[in-house]
C-alpha cells in the first residue's frame, strides 16, 4: 500500500504538469511590442527574468508572492499539494494571461519533495503580444539541509531543472538551450504566528535570483505575506549597467484557509526600477491549493 500511494502521487503530479501542456501548443511567432519611448516590452512569457509566481507554499497554509524566492519548509512523507491558480500581467503596452498555473509537490521523506510548476500561456490576436503554449517550466527536489523540531531555524536546497517556454527561448542568443539547471538555497526563522524566509541562487548559463518575504497569521484563517525578489542576468558586455539586465518586484499576497485540506489565495506584484524590456509590468493573480494524504502516509 505504501508503494502504491507514492507512486499513484506521482502520477498525478505528473499527469497535472503533463495536461498543462497538452493545453498549450499553439505557441505564436515571437516578436515584441515597442512602448512610447521606443523600448521592446517583454511579456512574462518572453523574459527569462521573469518567474510565475508560487501559488501556497508547500507544507504550510500561507501563500508566498515571490516569484524566485522559496520558503524552507517541505511536505510531510506521503501529503500531496496541488495548486490550480491563474495570472494576468500588463506592462509597456502588452499584457498577458497565464491559465492554469499547476503546481504540484510530494513528500518523499523528512527531507526529501519532489515539485514541478507548469504554466500555460493563453496566444492572443496580437503576434506582438503573448506567445501562447507552455510557459517556463520548473521540476524540483527540495532537500533539507537543517531542520531541527525545537528550533525554529530551517534552511534548505532545491536543485532545479528549468524548461524554457517558447517564447523566451525565441530571445535566446545562438546556441543557448532550452534546459537549464539551477540551484535555489533558502532559509527561514519563525516566531510564533510570524515566518521570515528568504534565499537566492544560480541558473545556468548566467542567471542569479534573490529575495525575502515575511509571512504571518492575521486570524484563524488568513494569512497574509509580502516581501521583494530580484532577478539578474550576467554579461559579457564590459560596463554594462546592472539596470540594463536586471529585474525588481514588490509583491504581496493573502491566503484564506476553506477547510484544513483547502485554501483559496490571491497575489499582487509591482515592478520597481526596471526596464520594460526586462518585463517591467503588474501582475494579478489567484487560485486554490489541495493537501491531502496517500495511503504511505495514513496511520
Amino acid at each position: 500500500m505504501k508503494r502504491i500511494g507514492l507512486v499513484g502521487a506521482v502520477s498525478l503530479i505528473l499527469v497535472c504538469a503533463s495536461t498543462a501542456y497538452a493545453q498549450g501548443n499553439s505557441a505564436q511567432a515571437p516578436g515584441k511590442k515597442k512602448n512610447a519611448t521606443g523600448a521592446a516590452a517583454a511579456a512574462p512569457s518572453r523574459n527569462e527574468l521573469s518567474a510565475i509566481a508560487v501559488a501556497p507554499v508547500p507544507g504550510s497554509t500561507s501563500a508566498t508572492p515571490l516569484a524566485w524566492v522559496d520558503d524552507a519548509s517541505l511536505l510531510a512523507p506521503g501529503m500531496v499539494s496541488l495548486s490550480l491558480s491563474a495570472m494576468r500581467w500588463s506592462g509597456g503596452g502588452v499584457s498577458e494571461v497565464d491559465a492554469p498555473v499547476v503546481d504540484a509537490a510530494l513528500g518523499l521523506t523528512s527531507r526529501v519533495q519532489i515539485s514541478a510548476s507548469v504554466p500555460r500561456v493563453v496566444g492572443g490576436a496580437d503576434p506582438e503580444g503573448a506567445v501562447g503554449g507552455v510557459g517556463t517550466s520548473f521540476f524540483a527536489t527540495k532537500i533539507a539541509v537543517y531542520q531541527h523540531p525545537s528550533r525554529p531555524f530551517k534552511a534548505a536546497v532545491t536543485p532545479t531543472l528549468q524548461v524554457l517556454g517558447e517564447g523566451v527561448v525565441a530571445a535566446l542568443e545562438p546556441g543557448e538551450g532550452r534546459v537549464r539547471w539551477g540551484l535555489p538555497v533558502s532559509a527561514e526563522i519563525s516566531s510564533g504566528s510570524i515566518r521570515l524566509y528568504g534565499g537566492g541562487g544560480y541558473f545556468s548559463p548566467g542567471l542569479w535570483f534573490g529575495g525575502a518575504a515575511v509571512s504571518a497569521q492575521a486570524s484563524s484563517k488568513v494569512f497574509v505575506s509580502g516581501g521583494f525578489s530580484r532577478a539578474w542576468r550576467h554579461s559579457e558586455i564590459p560596463d554594462l549597467p546592472m539596470s540594463e539586465r536586471d529585474r525588481k518586484e514588490l509583491s504581496g499576497g493573502v491566503a484564506y484557509v476553506l477547510h484544513p485540506s483547502i485554501t483559496v489565495f490571491g497575489s499582487v506584484g509591482r515592478t520597481i526600477h526596471t526596464l520594460v524590456e526586462n518585463g517591467a509590468g503588474t501582475s494579478l493573480s489567484g487560485g486554490a491549493s489541495f493537501s491531502f494524504a496517500t495511503s504511505s502516509s495514513k496511520p
